[in-house]
């Protein structure tokens, strides 16, 4: 079974990242350990559970291309509220994977992010 996955961040950008990820999408902040929080980035816990960690990288790049899934009951809803908010939307074909709905996003960063759910 999957415990986190892990995406890079800029240092110094944990405001930003609480912004996006617990102001935008409703996750949880969880509190690193102290060992750990002294290398900077956040770690956030979706409503079922998942935990993405935001790890600093000096040479930060965006992922583009490689990037986690999420599962989210109100996929409208939560399109809307990134629409709102200034970040992309793109849906994907359905026919691409029949029986699940799915849409790529930005994250304040540009890491690319998926979403999905059952249909």
């Amino acid at each position: 079974m999957l415990h986190h996955v892990q995406i890079a961040c800029p240092r110094d950008s944990e405001e930003a990242l609480r912004s996006y990820y617990v102001g935008v999408l409703g996750m949880t902040e969880k509190p690193k350990p102290p060992l750990l929080a002294v290398r900077g980035g956040c770690w956030f816990v979706d409503a079922e559970g998942a935990e993405l960690h935001l790890g600093v990288e000096d040479d930060f790049r965006p992922a583009r291309k490689a990037h986690p899934a999420l599962t989210c009951a109100d996929l409208d809803g939560l399109a809307a509220r990134l629409t709102a908010a200034g970040y992309p939307v793109v849906w994907a074909d359905p026919a691409e994977q029949p029986g699940l709905r799915r849409f790529h996003t930005n994250d304040c960063h540009g890491n690319r992010i998926e979403f999905v759910t059952a249909e």
